[in-house]
């Protein structure tokens, strides 16, 4: 009997448009960030606290919008919200830019500010489309070609945006990125239309399908155990991502400038781990890939303070950067197999603000944390949230697998929705 060969996952018409987009998002973005960082450290003579305030403007929104961008996503179209943010994002870009150009500078915390507010809405939006046109065994290596593109752009991303401030200004830099944003929402344009949307009762208010979204999670196990998993990886991320410095100049006695080693260790290797993950996608379960890149994280961070030799650091920074990607394809895989289409944006509403709001939170007391623990102590204690966060996922082996395959063709689009 002759066996019917599965499509590549890149014949989805959806994965080449969605990744299309995601080129020209991660562009823009590279390009924004670096030239703001560089215009604001040039304006201000490498002021900190105005340095600080470009990440404030970034991360903020994410505590404020991020559930309620999640509500709405489930209530608007998916392909409409994604197309109009990136649009909106434009205008202001290039509205800020007559601002620079005319006024006051300060002006450019606003791109910042209000791109990060609408991705908010985008982001579950994307999610919502996966879900919808994405088949199930297929969703992993759909995440992991995301989680590729972004590896890449962490790469080359910096180098990117550094050159074109350097060579064109702040102005260029600017109207490069509003260009970036409107080519990205021609490209979604290309999407299938939206479904016919389920239709809403006037009498529930917004509050209350936020209400509905808190209880879902929270009743369901596998949601929970992410919600844990999310933060654990949230505490421990932001822990050590101002220690790193540490790292290189107060344990291995080098220069600063040796930090940027680790800096493309780990994106090369989270560009080989997202691959590494589209290849074995189809034979290994979401929960495991989970667990995975918990305990490897675990490894590499524990190793890392006992490394004397920068070598013996590296090599570690490499399989932390490797398996690092299993975890957000692992939990966005999981989120999109166990929730149902309409709570899709509220469920990753509550779960993002999770994983960052641990990791500002950490961000902010690391020095702290390093000074009452030591260098070392604070890397083993990030090791420690990661294990914590591994001790969550096993006891889902088992049940994952029961509670997940009835749901396997939910990825489907459904012709009408499904009773309460």
């Amino acid at each position: 009997m002759e066996t019917v060969k599965k499509p590549h996952i890149l014949s989805n018409p959806f994965i080449r448009v969605i990744l299309l987009s995601g080129v020209f998002l991660q562009l823009g973005t590279w390009v924004r960030n670096f030239a703001i960082l560089l215009y604001v450290m040039e304006v201000t003579n490498n002021d900190p606290y105005a340095v600080s305030m470009i990440s404030v403007a970034e991360f903020a929104p994410i505590f404020i919008f991020s559930f309620i961008g999640g509500t709405f996503a489930d209530r608007w179209r998916p392909k409409r919200t994604m197309v109009w943010c990136d649009i909106l994002s434009a205008a202001s870009v290039f509205g800020v830019l007559l601002t620079l150009m005319f006024g006051s500078w300060k002006a450019i915390f606003f791109v910042t500010l209000f791109s990060a507010i609408l991705s908010q809405f985008s982001q579950p939006s994307a999610m919502k489309l996966f879900k919808q046109h994405v088949p199930a065994e297929q969703l992993q290596a759909g995440m992991a070609m995301f989680q590729t593109l972004m590896a890449i752009f962490m790469i080359v991303g910096p180098a990117i945006g550094t050159m074109v401030f350097q060579s064109f200004g702040i102005d260029v830099s600017i109207a490069l990125t509003g260009l970036a944003f409107l080519l990205s929402a021609a490209v979604l344009y290309r999407l299938p239309a939206d479904l016919k949307p389920k239709k809403i009762d006037a009498t529930t208010g917004i509050l209350k399908e936020m209400t509905d979204g808190f209880r879902y999670v929270w009743s369901k196990n596998v949601l929970r155990t992410l919600s844990l998993c999310f933060m654990m990886a949230g505490l421990a991320v932001g822990l050590l991502q101002p220690l790193g410095v540490f790292i290189v100049v107060e344990q291995l006695g080098l220069p600063k400038e040796n930090l940027q080693w680790f800096l493309m260790t780990n994106g090369a290797a989270m560009l080989v781990g997202g691959g590494l993950v589209m290849a074995i996608s189809k034979k290994i379960s979401a929960q495991k890939l989970l667990a995975i890149g918990m305990i490897s994280s675990a490894i590499s961070v524990i190793g890392i303070s006992f490394s004397q030799n920068f070598m013996l650091a590296l090599a570690f920074q490499f399989i932390n950067g490797l398996f690092f990607p299993c975890i957000h394809i692992g939990v966005n895989t999981l989120i999109l197999m166990s929730a149902e289409e309409e709570f899709v944006g509220r469920v990753n509403g509550v779960l993002s603000p999770l994983f960052s709001g641990m990791m500002v939170v950490m961000m902010s007391v690391s020095g702290v944390v390093k000074e009452t623990f030591t260098l070392q102590g604070s890397y083993q204690l990030a090791g420690l949230f990661f294990i914590i966060g591994v001790c969550a996922v096993i006891p889902l082996f088992k049940l994952q697998l029961q509670k997940l395959e009835p749901t396997q063709n939910t990825s489907q689009p459904a012709s009408e929705p499904q009773p309460e």
